[in-house]
């Protein structure tokens, strides 16, 4: 009697075990490299999420903590400071990174150059951001300074060094690419595979959202509160967008924005927005600046050339251009609005 007892309190407190935790969206927002760093995992292990989700925030600090021109201590302030004068050894990651921009500088004709900072005190739109705008004489002055073949790389020593006194180098338009990138093999290492990273416009996806894709919006560059005019699903891939909407004035009816055309000093006129979809979060971010400065036509066309890269250019005219590639995967929601 008693061990048949015994066998039915056991099987009762068997029945009683909860159900082990299913799916769900685990997430955490915090600010990074100077915008909104969002992270999402789609899992059961809340625990691991979380683990990783740190690991990830501080790998952005270090990454800031060596490329931004904001912290007098980072590798690429160093640079600039020694520029014309002596090669500055720099972290394995600057050399990377700087590495993959000289890559994206000449698939896109020099219009991805990320010595455009000798323009970044003349045009100011980031921290510093105000709605001047700078007179043709001093644009004028600093193009001399722009010219992303005069950033040595010496990846045996270790070095990068700006050949010209006044050369400055700044990673704004590719850095949080490469971050992400970072994050999403840390993510992997802790067993997470089904996630989102939004970092501003830069966004890779590992993975699926339960029992589908995920599914992504792509902004409407004259659209309010982030309204998307298309929708495209996404597995283990990035999507990087730059428009003339993130940080501008309008002065007189003409927008003033932040992605210079690195030949002019001047705002880059021929499209809105480009949207990037490839594999690699630091080549979207850098192919969207240099593809928005090259202008549709010859944007596109280097998008149909490259392998793995897809996109999709609002052009100036607020028509919508989409890549074969992706012919099919967009969704479009509604035309984009048309103004200035």
């Amino acid at each position: 009697m008693r061990r048949l007892l015994f066998v039915l309190v056991a099987v009762a407190v068997s029945g009683c075990r909860a159900a082990p935790p299913s799916p769900h969206l685990v997430q955490r927002t915090e600010l990074e490299m100077g915008s909104s760093l969002t992270l999402t995992a789609w899992t059961a292990d809340e625990t691991a999420a979380n683990e990783a989700f740190s690991r990830v925030f501080a790998e952005f600090d270090r990454l800031d903590r060596l490329m931004s021109v904001w912290k007098p201590e980072s590798d690429i302030v160093k640079v600039n400071a020694a520029a014309g004068v002596h090669p500055v050894a720099v972290s394995p990651d600057v050399i990377d990174v700087v590495s993959i921009a000289r890559q994206v500088s000449e698939w896109t004709e020099g219009k991805f150059d990320i010595t455009f900072g000798a323009l970044s005190d003349v045009w100011k739109f980031d921290q510093d951001q105000d709605d001047s705008i700078p007179s043709a004489e001093a644009i004028a002055a600093r193009l001399p300074f722009i010219d992303y073949r005069q950033l040595r790389i010496d990846p045996a020593a270790g070095t990068l060094f700006l050949a010209k006194q006044g050369m400055r180098a700044h990673l704004g338009g590719i850095g949080k690419g490469y971050a992400v990138d970072k994050a999403v093999a840390i993510l992997r290492e802790h067993g997470i595979n089904d996630f989102m990273v939004q970092a501003g416009g830069d966004m890779y996806v590992g993975g699926r959202r339960g029992d589908r894709a995920w599914r992504l919006g792509i902004n409407d560059p004259r659209g309010k509160g982030g309204d998307s005019f298309a929708t495209i699903e996404l597995s283990n891939e990035t999507l990087s967008t730059s428009g003339d909407y993130e940080r501008y004035f309008i002065r007189d009816g003409v927008r003033y924005h932040h992605i210079l055309d690195p030949a002019l000093g001047q705002p880059a006129r021929g499209a809105r927005s480009v949207t990037i979809v490839t594999k690699r979060a630091v080549i979207a971010d850098g192919l969207s600046t240099g593809v928005f400065v090259l202008g549709p036509e010859k944007g596109m066309a280097l998008i149909e050339r490259l392998p793995d890269v897809e996109g999709v250019i609002v052009t100036s005219k607020n028509e919508v251009l989409v890549s074969s590639g992706l012919k099919g995967r967009v969704t479009l929601v509604h035309q984009p609005a048309d103004f200035p």
